[in-house]
C-alpha cells in the first residue's frame, strides 16, 4: 500500500478515538434517555438534569481538546516547515502557500522542498497535488 494511503492526514488515538469519545458520547445518549424516561414518569429532576448537563459538558470538553491540538500541531507544522525553507534556502517561505498546503509539503524530501514550494505557489497547487507530486516521501509518524 502507498505510503501516501496508508498514513494520510488522518490518523487515530485509540484511547481518544476508540475510548474517551465513544464512552462520553454513550453516556450522553444514556443520560438523555433517562432524562426522557424521568420525564414521563414525572420523577425527581435534579439528578437527571445534572446528569445530562455533565455528560454533555464532557463531549463538548472533549472535541475541544481534541480541536486545540490539532490546532497547536498545526502551528507547530507550519513554524517546522518555515524553519526548513529557511534552512535550505536563507530565504522565508512564501505566505501564498495556505496551512493546508504547507502541511501536504512538509513530507516532502530536503532535495524537493524548496522547488515544489515554489511550484506550488506558481501553480496554485491544491494539497493533494502537491503529495502526487511528492518523489521523496518524508514520513510523519508523530502527528495525530
Amino acid at each position: 500500500m502507498d505510503k501516501r494511503k496508508r498514513n494520510g492526514f488522518m490518523r487515530f488515538d485509540w484511547s481518544y478515538h476508540f475510548v474517551t469519545l465513544p464512552l462520553a458520547l454513550i453516556l450522553l445518549i444514556w443520560s438523555a434517555i433517562h432524562l426522557y424516561f424521568v420525564l414521563q414518569d414525572g420523577g425527581e429532576l435534579t439528578v437527571s438534569v445534572l446528569l445530562f448537563i455533565s455528560s454533555l459538558c464532557l463531549v463538548f470538553a472533549a472535541g475541544r481538546i481534541r480541536k486545540y491540538a490539532t490546532k497547536s500541531q498545526d502551528r507547530i507544522v507550519r513554524m517546522e516547515e518555515q524553519f526548513r525553507y529557511y534552512r535550505l534556502t536563507g530565504g522565508t517561505l512564501s505566505t501564498k502557500l495556505s496551512l493546508a498546503q504547507i502541511i501536504a509539503l512538509r513530507y516532502a524530501g530536503d532535495d524537493e522542498f524548496p522547488a515544489l514550494c515554489q511550484r506550488a505557489v506558481v501553480e496554485q497547487m491544491k494539497p493533494e497535488d502537491i503529495l502526487s507530486a511528492v518523489q521523496n516521501w518524508r514520513e510523519d509518524s508523530m502527528r495525530v
